[in-house]
């Protein structure tokens, strides 16, 4: 388990900057340090296509990078998610229907939203 600092705040700032400069829809931040063992930090957001979701990937990862933090993994490229490892923060782009269907936040509801 990760606490909440001032440099995972900023990074989340700077992920959810980066989506919604490209048209993301429903961005959210949930701080999992105190309902998982695991788990430390969700950034979720929606894409209505998947040229977009390519976008947000794009951009997420560029603006990280510009910022000194790189990517661990990403897994997909897939037509309705993809998945960014930053380490304590994993960011999840999905469509309307998969985000639907998946329903973290539901899954995380006893989990604090971050507000940035």
């Amino acid at each position: 388990m990760v606490l909440m600092t001032p440099d995972f705040l900023a990074q989340i700032q700077i992920i959810k900057d980066a989506l919604e400069d490209k048209k993301a829809s429903n961005v959210v931040a949930l701080d999992l340090t105190e309902v998982s063992t695991t788990l430390d930090y969700f950034v979720i957001a929606t894409a209505t296509s998947q040229p977009q979701l390519q976008a947000l990937e794009r951009n997420a990862l560029e603006k990280m990078r510009e910022a000194g933090v790189r990517a661990a993994s990403v897994e997909g490229p897939s037509p309705r998610w993809v998945l960014l490892n930053f380490g304590a923060i994993i960011v999840h782009l999905m469509t309307p229907e998969t985000r639907e269907f998946y329903d973290l936040e539901g899954l995380w509801a006893d989990a604090k939203k971050i507000v940035t």
